[in-house]
């Protein structure tokens, strides 16, 4: 039985095919693993004719076709995702491949062209699971350089808030007009799309609203509210992640924001102590919930006013998307060498806000390397 492997899609939304060529396109394009006459297996990419050049000198591929190059006996469609989910079957009919296996992201057009032409398909659901998660030297240098790009934005956008002035009702003041989360979210993102960064809306949730860990934040600004500043921009070019968050608080800091954020920096340490190859990531959360209750916090939703609670596993994987596996939680999986995380443990409290710190990770066999440098106190003056 000869046995293929397929993968196909647009490189730049099938984040998976995108990081298996490492080519970014627009366009209906496939990867075939096929064997090759000498015993081994050789990568052959199918992608529109236009683009062929440009791939045959930067994709991760041994050969660059186009769909004409495999055109059926009743030819090819004249729609570009058909004609090359048709060529896909015809270039695995040619090769005599009887058997293909998929990962979960193949649209289901190409499943059809592959059962219409009599080869069996299966779907190997964990198929690029565990190689996305290890991160290679490539990767992992775009990912330093999101996060460090992702800091800048950080830096600019707390000492912005700390920096301002306050008015008499306590609204935040910046360049003669009351600082609000929409505005702050706008300075952020001029930043980035001055660094080659698109930005999702970022989190900057103040006071109260900082009690929902996801609550984007709308609304003026104000002196002696912890303000949550979470930032995920994505490079335009590499496609890879910067993801990070710190809090800020304007004037004076209430005792009870100032003890909810030493607890949060304890236990973003102590998890972070415990991140290295092998480890679970049920383990590395459990590390923050012991450093949390050493400070008197527990798990739970926010349910009484001013009772602090992390409602939230510790982190996640982060790469082509802001989140991936695995998970820094409850049955997280164990740990590889190369995968990327978050370490982000927060405390929640109803009427009061939140605090959230966030650093990432890589994961090293002997520990993990920290992308952060930022400081992460809450005074940012």
């Amino acid at each position: 039985m000869s046995t293929a492997t397929v993968m196909a899609g647009i490189p730049a939304t099938n984040l998976s095919l995108f990081r298996a060529i490492r080519f970014k396109v627009g366009d209906p394009t496939a990867l075939l693993v096929v064997p090759n006459p000498q015993g081994g297996t050789e990568r052959l990419l199918i992608i529109r004719d236009i683009e062929m050049e440009r791939a045959k000198r930067h994709a991760r591929a041994d050969r660059v076709h186009c769909p004409a190059d495999f055109e059926p006996a009743g030819g090819l469609s004249g729609d570009r995702e058909t004609a090359t989910a048709q060529a896909v079957a015809q270039c695995l009919v040619t090769r005599g491949v009887t058997r293909v296996a998929a990962d979960r992201s193949l649209p289901l057009i190409y499943a059809h062209f592959i059962d219409k032409a009599g080869i069996a398909l299966v779907c190997d659901t964990e198929m690029g699971v565990l190689e996305r998660r290890a991160k290679d030297a490539e990767e992992l240098a775009w990912l330093r350089e999101a996060q460090r790009t992702t800091e800048g934005a950080m830096q600019r956008a707390c000492e912005t808030v700390a920096r301002a002035s306050a008015a008499a009702d306590g609204t935040l003041i910046h360049d003669g007009a009351p600082l609000t989360a929409e505005r702050l979210r706008t300075m952020i993102d001029v930043h980035l799309l001055s660094q080659g960064y698109e930005n999702p809306e970022s989190i900057v949730a103040c006071g109260a609203q900082g009690a929902d860990c996801h609550d984007h934040g709308h609304g003026v600004l104000r002196t002696g509210e912890p303000v949550i500043v979470d930032i995920f921009p994505r490079n335009r070019k590499t496609l890879y992640n910067g993801d990070m968050t710190r809090t800020v608080v304007h004037g004076a800091i209430p005792p009870e924001v100032a003890r909810m954020h030493a607890a949060v920096v304890d236990a973003k340490r102590d998890a972070i102590g415990a991140v290295r190859a092998g480890v679970t990531g049920q383990s590395v959360h459990e590390a923050t919930l012991a450093a949390l209750a050493r400070h008197g916090f527990h798990a739970g939703q926010p349910a009484e006013p001013r009772v602090a609670v992390i409602s939230h596993g510790t982190g996640h994987g982060i790469g082509l998307e802001v989140h991936e596996p695995p998970l820094l939680a409850m049955k997280g999986p164990a740990l590889v060498v190369g995968d990327v995380l978050t370490v982000e443990p927060g405390l929640y409290a109803l009427g009061l806000g939140g605090i959230r710190v966030e650093d990432m990770v890589a994961v090293t066999t002997s520990g993990c390397e920290n992308f952060n440098t930022l400081q992460e106190s809450l005074d940012w003056r």
